[in-house]
């Protein structure tokens, strides 16, 4: 504004008003307005656009900082072990998300507003997700705690009693006999289910990529421990066996049977879950599956499905 006064001053030296009139001292007031009006326009602009350049800046910070958040949010599902195979899977879903996530937020503007609230709602979500799953298997680990416990108390009857039926038998024949039927292992919770490419469970024979049969092995104190093996048969609805034609065969019993799929297990006297999958190239029809367990010693038991 003083560059401008002096300005002025210097044009009035130069250029002297005429004496007659008043022309001349309305165009000097006309320019001085113009003058004022054009600074203080130009003075707006700046501060508009220093107010814009913070105004990013802060956007800017906040995109990092969500950027931040969710891959901390990766690290906290790397963290979450557990041995149950449906968590696991479930687990890496809700992980998979975070990861997506992640790339469509470096995709964004940071000044894209809407989006960025979207981002930060679909974070909270994924943490609430997160506690749930960390709920579950806190859940379970308790469980498992307990029936530790359980099995050691049971485990403790099971050898009192059987120092007691050891001392009231006749005979060692009948010990023997006595002990190795009590030793083969058995099973319990026998389920099949469809998984798709997702490794979801699916009822659908269109989506469905493998058969998977899940149980569980019983505790079992006088058991041998040691690795076993856990067979399938696998039958479709035209009650046939399915198989990969690679005639894979076991014996139970005296008897060779042809298996679809096989998994080994480490058995040490307490119960244990195990899953086994089979998968084939001619895909899966409509109807009615059946699978029947076996180990070496003993079938364990049969689970069906319905694929629609």
């Amino acid at each position: 504004m003083e560059e401008l006064d002096e300005e002025m001053i210097q044009f009035e030296k130069d250029h002297p008003s005429r004496p007659s009139g008043n022309g001349g001292g309305s165009m000097k007031t006309l320019a001085i307005v113009l003058g004022v009006v054009a600074a203080a326009l130009l003075a707006a602009l700046i501060w508009m656009l220093s107010q814009k350049n913070a105004l990013v800046k802060d956007l800017n910070i906040d995109k990092q900082n969500l950027t931040n958040e969710l891959i901390e949010l990766q690290g906290d599902y790397d963290a979450i072990t557990t041995t149950n195979a449906a968590l696991n899977d479930s687990l890496a879903v809700e992980k998979e998300k975070v990861g997506q996530l992640i790339e469509r937020l470096q995709k964004t503007e940071a000044t894209n507003r809407a989006k960025i609230r979207q981002y930060e709602q679909e974070l909270g979500t994924l943490r609430s997700i997160m506690k749930g799953y960390i709920r579950q298997i806190d859940s379970l680990n308790t469980l498992n705690v307990s029936l530790r416990n359980e099995a050691t108390a049971a485990r403790r009857e099971a050898q009192e009693s059987k120092r007691q039926y050891e001392d009231l038998r006749t005979t060692t024949d009948q010990l023997s006999a006595k002990a190795s039927a009590g030793a083969v292992v058995k099973g319990r919770g026998f389920n099949l289910v469809a998984i798709n490419e997702s490794n979801k469970v699916t009822d659908r024979s269109s989506r469905a990529r493998k058969l998977r049969a899940c149980l569980s092995l019983i505790e079992n104190s006088i058991a041998e421990r040691g690795w076993r093996t856990v067979y399938i048969r696998v039958k479709g609805p035209d009650d046939i066996l399915m198989t990969d034609d690679s005639g894979k065969v076991f014996t139970c019993a005296g008897e060779q049977m042809v298996y679809s799929a096989s998994r080994e297990v480490d058995y040490q006297g307490e119960e244990v879950e195990i899953c086994l999958y089979f998968a084939t190239s001619q895909g899966f029809e409509k109807g009615k599956y059946t699978v029947d367990i076996y180990t070496d010693e003993t079938k364990l038991g049969t689970a069906e499905m319905i694929l629609k």
